[in-house]
């Protein structure tokens, strides 16, 4: 009989090909729960990733998945970590690419039997690797409106994170609606560099208060500080924080990712889970955004304004009114 010897990384690349080549259902039957793993580059509490941390958690709260997260990831370390959480076992991984698009793109290749959903500007690599986008301009234009017709200078102050499309079309749709309701308003208009630096987006929200701004939109965290401690109207992006300034934040355009990851949980079970756009499913008709119940501010707001945002947002839910979508950087003006 003739003996074949193999060396230990021949042997550990037969394992790897082997492990690959299961088809993720039934990987994820293993347990009776799917084992999913989500990698953010800032804290969970950061506006945009707490709403797909709380998605994901839900599902693990109704026994449906293994849950596992890591935290303020850095972008060197991104691949790593994609590729710890994929060789673990887990079957659908959950991020956002940004700024680690190439690398996240990488590993999605060469772990095909894996399902990627990834935040990103880029489309769909087929055959695992899909993509999702917080198309909240929706109710971020209805937020203009309201905005609009609360501004007593006709000055509103814009901080946010990066002018990337994901931030510049909710700014746009935001200002598209001060300026229908008051031609008037001016704009001011800043970018911290930074997706969690609330001490630099205060400083910059104070900035335009000091030069009349009487509302701030408040795209990072640290705006609704400074509008509050300037005793200033601010307007809300992504979570709903009124709870937290009863007397600062009038509204909130409001994310909710729970129809973009219950879709995507649904079709890996199923062994269905492709390479698409989950953009779509954030848009309002999905109910994957809302405009946030007005809660103190409801008195507050002049009644017409009220109609108006009535009207439009039952426009929108109906198909008839659709908020343009417009990426480009967004300038200071009116």
């Amino acid at each position: 009989m003739t003996k074949i010897r193999m060396s230990r990384r021949a042997v550990t690349a037969l394992v790897v090909a082997a492990i690959s080549s299961i088809p993720a259902l039934s990987l994820a039957q293993a347990g009776g729960k799917m084992k999913v793993a989500a990698i953010y580059t800032v804290p969970f509490e950061q506006q945009w990733v707490s709403r797909i941390h709380k998605a994901l958690k839900a599902a693990e709260s109704r026994g449906e998945i293994e849950y596992k997260a890591s935290e303020n990831v850095a972008n060197a370390d991104y691949e790593r970590v994609m590729r710890e959480y994929a060789n673990a076992g887990n079957v659908f991984i959950v991020g956002e690419s940004f700024a680690v698009e190439a690398a996240a793109r990488k590993v999605a290749k060469d772990f095909p039997k894996i399902a990627f959903l990834m935040g990103s500007s880029g489309k769909a690599q087929a055959p695992n690797f899909s993509v999702f986008d917080n198309y909240i301009q929706e109710p971020a234009y209805l937020t203009g409106l309201i905005a609009g017709g609360m501004t007593k200078s006709n000055k509103i102050g814009m901080v946010g994170g990066y002018p990337i499309p994901e931030v510049n079309r909710l700014m746009h749709a935001f200002m598209a609606g001060a300026r229908e309701v008051n031609p008037k308003v001016e704009f001011s208009v800043t970018f911290i560099n930074s997706w969690f630096d609330p001490p630099k987006a205060k400083e910059a929200a104070f900035a335009m208060i000091d030069k009349g701004a009487d509302v701030m939109y408040a795209e990072r965290f640290g705006v609704s500080d400074a509008a509050k401690e300037r005793k200033v109207l601010a307007i809300g992006n992504v979570i709903n924080t009124q709870d937290a300034y009863p007397d600062t934040v009038i509204a909130s355009a409001l994310w909710n990712m729970e129809p973009t990851i219950d879709r995507a949980l649904k079709l890996v079970k199923e062994g269905k889970f492709k390479a698409e756009d989950y953009g779509q499913y954030s848009m309002m008709k999905y109910k994957g955004s809302e405009l946030s119940p007005l809660g103190t501010f409801d008195a507050k707001i002049p009644a017409p304004i009220k109609d108006k945002v009535k009207a439009r947002q039952a426009e929108i839910l109906a198909g008839k009114y659709t908020v343009k979508v417009d990426d480009t950087q967004p300038k200071s003006g009116k």
